[in-house]
């Protein structure tokens, strides 16, 4: 019998194992990807889960801080030397409270002056009205003599003079008094204006200055700012501020956890999801274990911010945000005004719902399928219907029974060409050394066996 050169017998046994390798590989293949006729001899390699029934949650995150709309810095209306602080950081204070006060000197003067000059001008209005003029002459037409009467005929005795107003004197009247009226009004709220006063009960976080500092008004113009111009601003008590974007400023600032809001960023595309009275949970970033729960107040149709996408934005790392408000609805009591934090609102909720996991569905819209996982192991593709589409599990309303087996397909890596292991199944890499071969693939010594770099 004629023997073969052995090099020529280890490449004919090579070129028998490849075709025999490529066979087995097109039908392991052929195995484990649906050929889209609904059914597939084999479950695969991908996970199995349960068709079961739970409580579906869908969530959108954003970011944001704590505020209260309680917060208040208050100031000032009439500025002046301070002659008393009746408090200091940390004290409760109840609205309405005196918290500090200016010297009322200037205003007081100024008041009473004013004062005067309206009475003056109720006096003259008095006098315009009761048409206080020069007695008439009489009429000299109308003696005895020549009237033709008998010389002892009784004289027509003449008319008093019956008063007149003049129009353009009672406008004048009543201008002058009503412009006095109105000097007199901002004067009081300059003399008030000298009393800080609590718009809100709350805890005092800073005072500004202290016994003996001057401090400016909130009506611009210093103490006795009403005057007889009638300038004056404000009611006496102090005026407050609030922000949504800081904490508030003032001569005095107040905090209250009462009604403690959050404001919160939120990509475009969440934004989109979120309505008022939809549910929230806050944790905040410095107590990693305090959870609150949160109601939705309001979303903005303003855009708040653009720049790098935090979480579900436009992808290429720009996306516009929009700012929701949420109402704390837990215990806020020992929260602070500006705490971190992070929130998530609830979107969408199915309870007691069938469901799978969100990886065992494929498609979008009504073109939804899973693949069922049949008594024999082998798959069948089904239509099914999705209801809530959870954050990890998506409710099935029609397509599915509790109980039935779902595969979860593995999902390919990036740049293996949808083999689980980047590879053919059983044996042929996708080494760099070429199809066949080179750079390790499927063979131990990185090509058909013990050969070299393979083809191609």
């Amino acid at each position: 019998m004629k023997v073969l050169p052995r090099r020529r017998r280890a490449v004919l046994i090579n070129s028998v194992l490849g075709v025999v390798v490529l066979a087995g590989a097109g039908g392991a293949y052929a195995a484990v990807h649906d050929d889209g006729s609904g059914s597939s001899a084999a479950a695969g390699t991908g996970r199995v889960a349960t068709v079961s029934t739970s409580t579906v949650l869908a969530t959108v995150s954003g970011s944001g801080s704590l505020a209260s709309p309680s917060d208040a810095g208050v100031d000032f209306t009439t500025g002046g030397t301070l002659t008393a602080v009746d408090v200091k950081p940390g004290d409760k204070v109840k609205k309405g409270q005196i918290l500090a006060r200016v010297d009322p000197t200037t205003a007081d003067e100024t008041l009473q002056q004013d004062q005067a000059s309206l009475t003056a001008a109720e006096a003259n209005l008095t006098k315009v009205e009761a048409g206080e003029l020069p007695p008439s002459t009489g009429n000299s037409g109308n003696s005895g003599s020549d009237s033709g009467e008998g010389r002892g005929a009784t004289p027509t005795p003449t008319p008093s003079p019956t008063p007149t107003v003049d129009p353009a004197q009672l406008a004048q009247a009543q201008a002058q008094l009503t412009q006095a009226q109105n000097a007199v009004d901002a004067a009081q709220r300059a003399v008030d204006g000298c009393v800080l006063k609590a718009p809100v009960s709350g805890t005092v976080a800073s005072v500004a200055s202290a016994k003996g500092d001057t401090v400016s008004g909130t009506n611009g113009n210093g103490a006795g700012a009403g005057g007889s111009s009638g300038s004056g601003s404000g009611s006496g008590a102090s005026s407050a501020s609030t922000s949504t974007s800081s904490a508030p400023t003032g001569f005095i600032v107040l905090t209250n956890p009462s009604g403690m809001q959050v404001k919160a960023d939120f990509s475009e595309a969440d934004s989109l999801k979120i309505k008022a009275g939809q549910t929230a949970t806050v944790t905040l970033n410095a107590e990693a274990g305090v959870v609150l729960d949160a109601k939705v107040l309001s979303i903005s149709s303003l855009p708040v911010s653009s720049g790098s996408s935090s979480g579900g934005g436009a992808s290429g790392g720009s996306a516009v945000q929009y700012a929701a408000t949420l109402a704390i609805t837990s215990d806020t009591s020992n929260l602070r005004t500006g705490l971190s934090a992070s929130i998530q609102v609830t979107t969408g909720q199915a309870t007691n719902a069938l469901s799978v996991p969100t990886a065992a569905v494929s498609g979008t819209g009504a073109n939804r399928t899973v693949l069922v996982v049949n008594a024999d192991g082998s798959t069948t593709r089904t239509n099914v219907t999705v209801g809530v589409e959870g954050d990890s599990a998506d409710q099935i309303t029609s397509g599915l029974r509790q109980g039935q087996q779902v595969q979860i397909p593995q999902v390919a890596s990036a740049g293996n060409g949808g083999f689980p292991s980047g590879a053919f199944p059983g044996g042929i890499g996708a080494g760099g050394g070429g199809r066949f071969g080179g750079g390790g693939g499927g063979f131990r010594t990185g090509g058909f066996a013990g050969g070299g770099g393979g083809r191609g």
